[in-house]
This record gives C-alpha cells, sequence and structure tokens, in this order.
C-alpha cells in the first residue's frame, strides 16, 4: 500500500502534458503494457508507456492503435519514455483498418514519419501532412498506393531530400535522361555518376505529378503500368537511400496496389 501510495506521488511530481498525435506504432512490454511511438502536433515524435493497456479491462482499449488520431494527456518521464495518463480517440480512421491496400498505404506513411521525426522536437508541417494523407486514404481514392507515393514525394521535401526531376540535379541542364539517388535525382549524361541509370520522361513525369498535386489527385491518377512501375522503383530507392535504411511497408504497399 506504501509503495502504491509512493508511486502515485511520484507519477503527480512528474511535468503532465496534453497533447494530440496519430499513433505510429505500438510494441509490447512486459505482460500487460505497451510501449506507443505517437508523432503529436506539439511535441515531435513522442514515446511513453501505456500502463495495462493489454489488460481487457484497461481504460485505453483500443485507442492506441496504429493510425488512429487520439488525444493524450501524458507524464514527461525521466528517462527516455513519458506514461499515457489519459487518452480519447478524435479519428479511429475505421476505413483504413478494413482494407489491406488502404493499410499498406497507412503502413507507409507511418514507417516513413517514423524515421524522420525526431522525438519531442516540434514537426507540425510532418504532423500535418502525416495527417492530411491518412484523412485522404479514409476517402478511399481509387489508387490508395499513389497516395502513399505522393506522401513520400512530400516528406522527402519537407525533409530537405527532394528529388530533381525536371533538370539535372548537378548543372540544371534540362531533358537529363539518367537518374542517381546519390547525386539528388534526374542527372545529365556529362555529371551523371557511375550508378546512375536510364530515366524516361514519363517516369520523371508522373514522379513530378505524385510531388505536387494534392493526395486526392494523387489517388485518381492512372498512369500507364510500366510508366507506374519505373517511377515507383526510382522513388523506393530514392526514399530508402535518403533515409538510410529499409523500409519493411513498401513491399507490402506493391503487393496491395494496381499493377
Amino acid at each position: 500500500m506504501a509503495a502504491a501510495a509512493r508511486a502515485g506521488a511520484t507519477m503527480r511530481a512528474m511535468p503532465l502534458y496534453k497533447e494530440q498525435g496519430v499513433v505510429l506504432r505500438a510494441a509490447k512490454l512486459g505482460e500487460a503494457d505497451k510501449i506507443v511511438t505517437v508523432m503529436t502536433q506539439g511535441s515531435g515524435k513522442v514515446r511513453a508507456v501505456a500502463k495495462g493497456i493489454r489488460k481487457t479491462t484497461s481504460r485505453f482499449g483500443a485507442r492506441l492503435e496504429p493510425t488512429t488520431h487520439v488525444s493524450l494527456m501524458l507524464y514527461r518521464g525521466r528517462g527516455a519514455l513519458d506514461t499515457v495518463s489519459q487518452a480519447e480517440i478524435i479519428s479511429p480512421f475505421l476505413p483504413i483498418r478494413r482494407d489491406l491496400g488502404l493499410l499498406a498505404a497507412a503502413e507507409t506513411m507511418l514507417e516513413a514519419t517514423d524515421k524522420v521525426a525526431e522525438e519531442h522536437e516540434r514537426n507540425v508541417r510532418l504532423f500535418v501532412l502525416l495527417l492530411g494523407g491518412l484523412r485522404a486514404l479514409e476517402a478511399v481514392p481509387p489508387d490508395p498506393a499513389a497516395v502513399a507515393e505522393s506522401f513520400l514525394l512530400k516528406l522527402l521535401s519537407l525533409s530537405g531530400f527532394h528529388p530533381s526531376l525536371t533538370a539535372c540535379a548537378e548543372c540544371g541542364r534540362p531533358d537529363p535522361g539518367l537518374f542517381s539517388a546519390g547525386q539528388g535525382g534526374a542527372v545529365c549524361p556529362g555529371c551523371a555518376a557511375p550508378d546512375a541509370e536510364p530515366v524516361s520522361t514519363g517516369a520523371l513525369a508522373l514522379l513530378s505529378v505524385l510531388g505536387g498535386s494534392g493526395f486526392a489527385e494523387a489517388g485518381a491518377l492512372a498512369p500507364e503500368p510500366a510508366v507506374r512501375r519505373e517511377a515507383r522503383r526510382l522513388l523506393f530507392g530514392f526514399a530508402e537511400y535518403h533515409l538510410e535504411r529499409r523500409m519493411k511497408s513498401l513491399p507490402l504497399l506493391v503487393r496491395g496496389s494496381p499493377p
């Protein structure tokens, strides 16, 4: 009893703060708890313990599942983890959870956000971008994967890695004809590194449209399958190169999308 009282007093002594955010992922901790990673509006990426969430009597229930937009009360931790005190759903994005294609697209958005967001570093633009992407998926677009690809390009641009698509990334020459992730996108023959590969004008044009259009417009595009495959391959390679890690969600995105 005394130990419980001391624990409660310690919790009350920790700074309490309120945030809204999108749950990026959740991992089991012990027998009943979970560690949730949330992209918040004002505090950047937050990792927090949700105690007792896996118990049938948990007051959190399914409120802290990935893709869910939530309002949170949290205690600031002394170490790497904060503690969730209260969680209320703002939007559950239920259509996304009921469709594999939508879910694969959402997983790509969540994983990419998790990779670029810094813990407790405010990034409102990234939060708004993620929320906009999920809302676009909730509207059930014809091509959810294209929405995720548009999101990737916008995220890369926001992070300072937008690929050059209309001119050589090195000298600015138009009609570059080759593509190199390491050189920043499209390059001309005179500037190309040995790893540069030929690229069609159609693939560059498609990537340009995906990056510059709204999510709804991107999800309604109907490019030629061959152009789509080429553009996707270039985008995925470029994203993984500049994010400096493999993205587990990309193979699922390909399997759940049109050819």
